[in-house]
């Protein structure tokens, strides 16, 4: 019923994607985040059904080299894209909300040994000295 999803594109491409899925029956929205805001833009898109993805244009910290990292996820004949375990990690430990903290704990555990902890640290650096700290309790954890 939510998702979130980090999009590398522009303004005016982020303009004609909310374009294209309004022509397609989604409720959307586009926000422009101010000079503080971690995310420079929002694309928000609904259905009928009171689902909802919010579509980040961006995401201030991001290592340039996230999508680089990312997993293809076939799907229901498609291919999806995924962000790498760490990159998650790291975002999450940023994002610092309650379940956040919970998804990236239960990350950590399920990559067990093959988790790159030295990435991990590097891009929660990334993202801030609250972002690291998290991190370091939940590695601790």
């Amino acid at each position: 019923m939510d998702a979130d999803v980090v999009l590398s594109v522009r303004l005016p491409e982020a303009k004609d994607l909310g374009s294209t899925l309004t022509a397609a029956g989604f409720q959307t929205e586009l926000t422009r985040g101010d000079l503080e805001d971690p995310i420079p833009a929002l694309l928000k898109v609904t259905d009928r059904f009171g689902n909802r993805v919010d579509l980040l244009i961006g995401l201030k910290g991001l290592d340039p080299q996230a999508f680089s990292r990312a997993i293809d996820v076939p799907f229901q004949g498609k291919t999806l894209r995924f962000i790498g375990r760490e990159d998650f990690i790291a975002m999450k430990a940023f994002a610092g909300g309650p379940m956040d903290l919970v998804d990236a704990a239960r990350a950590i555990t399920a990559g067990g040994a093959s988790l790159d902890l030295d990435l991990v640290r590097r891009l929660s650096k990334r993202f801030g000295t609250e972002a690291s700290e998290s991190l370091d309790r939940l590695l601790k954890g």
